[in-house]
């Protein structure tokens, strides 16, 4: 006998007819769960990258702090957690993970030129932000959160930078011919003037867009970048301004190494943009004008030798002995050079929009000078009381204010102190100061704030080469020169080879940027 039961099973099996409604629960049910997944899946992904957004800023911000301690704040200040610059609605309950913001000082940037300050203040600096992100519809299988986390590493400098104009003031003085033991035993101009040949091959005459920099007469080039000008003290006559980079194609020229008087230009107000060329009677610190023709192009190895830029630090076709010389016979005055060169800065800003304007003074002696015209700008005759420019007392602290009022209009002041001394700038040193004024002088300056306290004898020539600086970390010193004493050293750039302060110049000059996590 037939199972009964099994054949209607079998029927069943056969039977087309009913409803669907059932497969169409299950198929719902299953598309449903995976449009669920994908939403959830796309919602951590797009707060993943709002995490990495934020992990990024806040790595470059600290990066841009150092090497200052205010790498942390800033640091902590891009952040996305809460209450911070990135902190995003969408995006609630960032946190740090434990142990970041951290900067540590890497060895591959070590090489590069890039100092650390301290064991807390590095070269770089790391951030990593961990966020739980909410499920919509995987919560129904338990699943309520998607934890995600980013890290991020910035160095501190070495990202292309902005368009620079840049007046390089190198002390020509009778004591820059004494040489360097660390440069060979070549006399301390020529090895500062070989540091300068160092910077122009680093920085970028022309877009890298270019195979070729374009130059015309005046030597810009199309699509300039960094523009560069020389100036010196003591002054020369504007006539004889070229003999400093042109040998005339034999030998030194019988005028190069005539100097004039120390001359007082003009203050320049944040409105004198207008930058008026001394006539050729008269005396100038301005060796050559802005030029971008220092290298072919951007990725070319070597400084052109037509270039005048090229031939006064002594990269010229016409070989050393063509480069600026050091006729001494004035001493040491910086206010005049410091105001030329400010108002020649403001001229190129006021006519190159987005380019920032930098200084570089690089001396070794102190500020004494007796050796002055007798009158200043507009036919003024100078104080020599007052301690306030134009005066012949006082000169240090008049280097001071005029470097800070340049710091004041926006120009990012760098010096190098290539030998100065611990001792000399007032009278009883052999120099000129003799009474405090920086607290009423450098109402001008951007730093007042910072002198308070003064007293004569802090005023030294070691002294006014760092706080001639826009901020300390812009202040370098080679101490290792006859004169200079073991205490004139930086904080903030322990280097101390001539040749490679100019290299850590220009990467300072360059901006942060992003670096593998793995670099050491």
């Amino acid at each position: 006998m037939k199972d009964p039961g099994n054949r209607r099973f079998v029927r069943a099996l056969k039977d087309e007819s009913g409803q669907a409604i059932w497969w169409f629960v299950l198929t719902m049910t299953l598309f449903l769960g995976m449009g669920g997944l994908v939403v959830d899946v796309a919602h951590a992904y797009f707060s993943y990258r709002l995490l990495q957004a934020s992990t990024n800023a806040a790595a470059l911000a600290g990066a841009e702090g150092l090497p200052t301690s205010a790498w942390l704040t800033q640091a902590n200040a891009f952040s996305s957690t809460s209450g911070n610059n990135n902190a995003y609605s969408n995006l609630p309950g960032v946190t740090m993970i434990t142990g970041f913001p951290v900067s540590p000082c890497l060895t591959t940037l070590k090489n590069q030129g890039m100092a650390c300050t301290s064991a807390s203040i590095g070269n770089s600096v790391q951030v990593a932000q961990q966020a739980a992100v909410p499920t919509y519809f995987l919560s129904v299988l338990g699943i309520h959160t998607i934890n995600i986390k980013y890290e991020a590493t910035a160095s501190m400098r070495g990202a292309a930078p902005i368009p620079y104009n840049v007046a390089i003031i190198v002390d020509s003085t009778n004591s820059m011919g004494t040489s360097d033991a660390d440069c060979n035993g070549s006399s301390r101009l020529t090895c500062a003037l070989a540091g300068v040949a160092t910077l122009l091959g680093e920085l970028y005459p022309c877009g890298s867009q270019y195979s070729t920099c374009t130059v015309n007469a005046s030597g810009q080039a199309t699509g300039a970048v960094d523009q560069v000008a020389i100036f010196t003290f003591p002054n020369v006559e504007a006539s004889a301004a070229a003999d400093e980079y042109n040998c005339n194609g034999s030998g030194l020229s019988a005028s190069k190494g005539t100097i004039m008087p120390y001359s007082f230009p003009a203050v320049p107000s944040s409105s004198n943009t207008t930058y008026t060329a001394p006539t050729a009677s008269s005396a100038t610190y301005q060796v050559t004008g802005f030029l971008s023709n220092y290298r072919a192009s951007t990725s070319a190895s070597s400084l052109s030798g037509s270039s005048s830029l090229a031939s006064a630090v002594g990269s010229g076709t016409g070989g050393t002995g063509c480069e600026m010389s050091d006729p001494g016979g004035a001493g040491t005055y910086y206010a005049g050079v410091i105001y030329q060169a400010q108002t020649a800065l403001q001229n190129m800003a006021a006519n190159n929009s987005g380019t920032q304007n930098v200084m570089i003074i690089l001396s070794d002696g102190q500020a004494q000078s007796t050796n002055f015209a007798s009158t200043a700008a507009g036919g003024a005759t100078i104080s020599t009381t007052s301690g306030i420019y134009p005066s012949t007392v006082d000169q240090c602290q008049q280097a001071v204010v005029a470097a800070n009022y340049a710091t004041g209009q926006g120009t990012r002041v760098y010096t190098v102190a290539y030998g100065s001394e611990d001792s000399g700038c007032t009278s009883s040193g052999g120099g000129t100061d003799n009474k405090v004024v920086l607290p009423t002088t450098c109402a001008v300056g951007a730093n007042c704030t910072a002198y308070p306290g003064v007293s004569l004898s802090t005023i030294t020539p070691c002294w006014t080469m760092e706080q001639m600086a826009s901020a300390p970390q812009y202040f370098f010193s080679d101490y290792n020169q006859s004169g200079s004493g073991s205490t004139c050293q930086s904080a903030s750039q322990p280097e101390t080879n001539i040749n490679q302060i100019f290299k850590n110049i220009f990467y300072d000059l360059t901006t942060p940027r992003l670096i593998p996590n793995t670099t050491t």
